[in-house]
């Protein structure tokens, strides 16, 4: 079937994550190479992100936190130097080939207003806090689906990094999948055999997408 819409994840696939736990780690007073090292750890454990945040300190209130760091104008900051180098080009060519593109993830309904300062060369965005659904919910791909505005789930191909809120819940809707290999989660879990079995295909770079079989319509 002809992938008609490609659509991305945002965190780590789109937006390096930097300093998003730069800044947590910055606000609850513990050094940046901590932060990142328990990452890592909840990473290799398959663990919630931001289960990181709760090892340093146990019972936080994530939702309550954001809040206060918004509050103290310590929130959420998304520039053009957040975005990996391969984002726009890619974007851009999709589009030129006549494919929609779209960009879906779990994300704030903050981060969904940056992302779009930044006019990104997109057809849609949204983020799972303008839906009030989150990956992996059913309901998320549902609404995917329709920002996709595709006949059948098989026509889009969904790229992210992480194997439980992207690759595995996107194949178990329909939807094609490409792994990324990028950030914590696509390196470590890239070379996992029930990874590669679940993807339709596997990536390094958002350009690679470029030279996937994608089945292009023309002229229609």
């Amino acid at each position: 079937m002809t992938i008609r819409c490609v659509a991305f994840d945002i965190g780590e696939t789109l937006v390096c994550d930097d300093r998003h736990w730069g800044s947590w780690a910055d606000w609850l007073g513990v050094p940046r190479h901590t932060v990142s090292a328990l990452v890592g750890a909840v990473v290799a454990q398959g663990r919630d992100n931001a289960d990181a945040l709760r090892l340093i300190r146990p019972g936080l209130d994530i939702a309550a936190e954001y809040a206060a760091r918004e509050a103290a104008g310590r929130g959420e900051h998304l520039g053009e130097s957040d975005l990996y180098d391969d984002v726009r080009p890619t974007l851009r060519a999709l589009r030129e080939r006549g494919l929609r593109v779209v960009v879906a993830g779990n994300q704030t309904v903050r981060a969904g207003e940056l992302l779009r300062a930044l006019e990104l060369p997109v057809d849609a965005l949204a983020t799972s806090g303008e839906w009030g659904v989150a990956k992996p919910a059913d309901r998320f791909w549902q609404r995917l689906v329709e920002l996709a505005e595709v006949r059948a789930p098989a026509e889009i191909l969904y790229i992210g990094d992480h194997p439980s809120r992207d690759t595995f819940p996107a194949a178990a809707a329909g939807l094609r999948t490409a792994h990324l290999r990028r950030g914590p989660w696509g390196h470590y879990w890239a070379p996992d055999p029930a990874v590669r079995r679940a993807a339709t295909w596997s990536i390094d770079t958002l350009q690679d997408v470029l030279t996937l079989p994608l089945e292009t319509p023309v002229g229609e």
